[in-house]
């Protein structure tokens, strides 16, 4: 098979990359990224010569790139290519509009016009909004986005519906819940405070603390997509999560526990503009119909998480530094394959 990533140097996408590879001997995995904050090709460190990867730098918002690249064969897409920072969005929503909505449909019509056999939207938790104290999200459950970020996943799962009613285009959309685990970008929650706690730094969390998220190591989040990619029925919604709720005051005093910190490090700031209060994913439809289930506990998953950023401080600089920049021209720059070369 040959697979198109988009996305592919960000946190999530390069882990499936490396899953992809080192899980189907016989597959190629064409890997398009735009290379913005998120997108850091120091993510993808040792796949430079890989012979069944092949970088391209570029943005899904270019249709003719995108056009080209998808008539060298390719049998499926999966579209992890995505704005996705909340506090970033409430700032400035049109980045995530053009990437998250326009982008998308991008993708959608040389895909269909190309006969893609198979074509995944990955999505998110936060289109359904916030929850109350109890209960979980289900695949039926109303769309209801809360956020400028959310509201563009949002409306780029409609497309890839309206796509699959429409033109019977073999679409399929997963929704999973936080992700953490290694090469996540340190402006997000579990990165940034486990970074700051090595440094000895204050642990910023919004409001109260008491924010809950239902978290998902990476690694059960490419084996869900893995099985449905395979396995999942086309222009169906499946649900990804962990049940693994937490409050992100206890996540900060596991991390400072598991450093030895004090949880004097925790500082309360001023909470963001319309912050969803609990997500939750129930799984079960995904369980039952493709016999995915998660392998990592969150204590587990986190400890390990740990250790990866502490054992891996010149990564942390570079992103932080804008160095990792530079790992293009020097690992890249002379060895992009171009689409002829295909």
């Amino acid at each position: 098979m040959r697979l198109l990533v988009t996305g592919g140097a960000g946190f999530i996408g390069s882990n499936f990359v490396r899953y992809v590879l080192s899980r189907y001997a016989d597959y190629e995995v064409l890997n398009l990224d735009k290379l913005t904050y998120a997108g850091n090709l120091e993510n993808l460190e040792g796949l430079e010569n890989h012979p069944r990867h092949t970088f391209f730098h570029g943005d899904i918002c270019d249709p003719d790139l995108v056009g080209d690249v998808l008539k060298r064969g390719v049998d499926a897409v999966v579209n992890f290519a995505a704005e996705s920072h909340v506090d970033r969005s409430i700032l400035d929503a049109s980045d995530f509009a053009r990437t998250n909505v326009v982008g998308a449909l991008n993708l959608l019509e040389p895909s269909r016009k190309n006969r893609i056999l198979r074509f995944l939207q990955i999505s998110t938790d936060e289109v359904y909004g916030s929850l109350g104290p109890t209960g979980a999200f289900v695949e039926s459950s109303p769309i209801a986005p809360n956020s400028p970020y959310a509201a563009t996943k949002a409306a780029a799962d409609l497309l890839v519906r309206s796509y699959h009613h429409t033109y019977g285009f073999p679409a399929i959309i997963t929704r999973c819940s936080n992700n953490y685990g290694p090469y996540q970008f340190p402006e997000k929650l579990m990165p940034l405070l486990i970074t700051n706690a090595l440094a000895g730094l204050s642990l910023p969390l919004y409001g109260d603390g008491l924010y809950v998220r239902d978290w998902i190591h990476v690694q059960d989040h490419c084996a869900a997509v893995d099985r449905i990619l395979h396995h999942g029925k086309s222009g169906e919604v499946y649900n990804i999560g962990a049940r693994q709720e937490m409050a992100n005051l206890e996540i900060a005093r596991l991390i400072l526990k598991s450093l030895g910190k004090p949880e004097s490090l925790i500082t309360l700031v001023k909470d963001r503009p319309g912050h969803d209060r609990r997500y939750a994913i129930d799984p079960s439809k995904l369980k039952q119909a493709l016999g995915w289930k998660p392998r990592i506990s969150f204590h587990m998953g986190l400890q390990e998480t740990i250790d990866w950023y502490r054992h891996n401080a010149a990564w942390v600089e570079h992103v932080r530094s804008g160095a990792y920049l530079s790992y293009y021209d020097r690992m890249y720059g002379q060895r992009q394959k171009t689409l002829s070369e295909l």
